[in-house]
């Protein structure tokens, strides 16, 4: 099956929550819709599973226009957010709740349910109910209930969103391994980047309704084609500095010059430079690296790692660094930047190069 949205929108009065998205995803693929919160992911995927119904554009099935054909005649599964259990019955039939709805025979359920809840490791569960488990036994046991189903179009609204850290690595690493057994389409929508890199498959970034590109999620992610995709394929965001580009060098703000490296060849005027969080150094990496001095505005130890949130020349920057580093606020502290390690954008927002290696991006 291939599922096409052709330049489709969404409008809920005066606000536009989907503008004009085209997209083609075709069978066994894994999509992410990767973007912060109001940024059209939920809209897009109420669309996609007719649920809601476009106010412009239109969907296609394998070629056959099903705008406004509503879920109930779609082959289509969802799972959201809050995970949704029915507390009164057990894990078995909570799963074959869907299919019993479908009036399959008791064989054809008991043989359906049980090789679903192997693939979800819920097999010793079955006879609980949701509120006797886990909360990451309780969001497989949703995620079961609609894989069991066989849709053709899967989609998933930030499923781990609710769960603690211990339970979303868990389930995060099962999920590349269901999403190849089962050749439907799949859609999850999150807001991290770190979960879009670790699924894998294609991962379009969202903004304002958008799609700022779509394509493999290494690809997407090494090399961004605007300064929004960049934006959203980055936490923190993407440190972004105004540059003037005179001759071999960047001049950002405060008078910090920067080579231009292998964007040398561009012409001459006003660019942004881009450069994500963990390229922004506390010790010199390469004799090469230019120090400037920055004002520490807040610190955030996550235990393993520090963010460090800088002001230079009237901007807000943010360092990763590997450690504690307690450092006061307003207390000055020499950085690094390398000039192999930024992109940059031109006035319009577009990449216009990169000073590193594709490979190492």
């Amino acid at each position: 099956m291939t599922l096409e949205l052709r330049n489709v929108t969404k409008r809920v009065g005066d606000a536009v929550h989907v503008d004009g998205v085209s997209l083609t995803l075709e069978r066994g693929s894994l999509n992410v819709l990767l973007g912060p919160t109001l940024s059209g992911k939920t809209s897009l995927m109420r669309l996609m599973a007719g649920l809601d119904t476009p106010s412009d554009g239109r969907i296609l099935l394998d070629g056959t226009d099903v705008t406004g054909v509503p879920v109930g005649r779609r082959s289509v599964a969802m799972v959201y957010q809050q995970f949704i259990n029915y507390p009164h019955l057990s894990v078995f039939e909570n799963i074959a709740s869907p299919l019993r709805v479908a009036g399959l025979g008791r064989a054809e359920i008991d043989r359906r349910v049980r090789e679903t809840a192997a693939m979800m490791k819920l097999d010793p569960y079955l006879a609980r109910r949701p509120l006797e488990l886990s909360g990451g036994q309780q969001q497989r046991t949703a995620l079961a209930r609609a894989v069991v189903k066989r849709a053709d179009l899967l989609l998933l609204d930030e499923p781990l969103a609710n769960l603690d850290y211990k339970l979303r690595e868990e389930l995060r690493e099962e999920l590349p391994r269901l999403f190849a057994e089962t050749g439907a389409i799949f859609v999850y929508a999150t807001t991290e980047p770190s979960e879009a890199l670790l699924l894998g498959g294609r991962t379009a970034t969202l903004h304002e309704g958008r799609i700022a590109q779509f394509g493999p999620t290494v690809e997407v992610y090494r090399r961004p084609c605007s300064l929004i995709s960049a934006q959203a394929f980055a936490d923190p965001p993407m440190n972004v500095a105004d540059a003037t580009k005179i001759g071999p060098d960047f001049r950002l703000a405060a008078g910090l010059v920067l080579p231009a490296g292998r964007a040398a060849g561009l012409a001459d005027g006003d660019y942004s430079i881009g450069f994500r969080a963990h390229h922004l150094y506390l010790a010199r990496p390469k004799p090469n690296a230019v120090a400037f001095v920055a004002r520490v505005a807040i610190t955030e130890i996550s235990g393993s790692e520090s963010f460090i949130h800088v002001d230079f020349g009237g901007q807000r920057w943010v360092a990763l660094a590997h450690g504690v580093h307690e450092l006061g606020i307003g207390e000055p502290v020499e950085l690094f930047l390398d000039p192999h390690r930024f992109f940059v954008f031109d006035r319009a927002g577009q990449l216009a190069a990169a000073t590193m290696a594709p490979e190492t991006m």
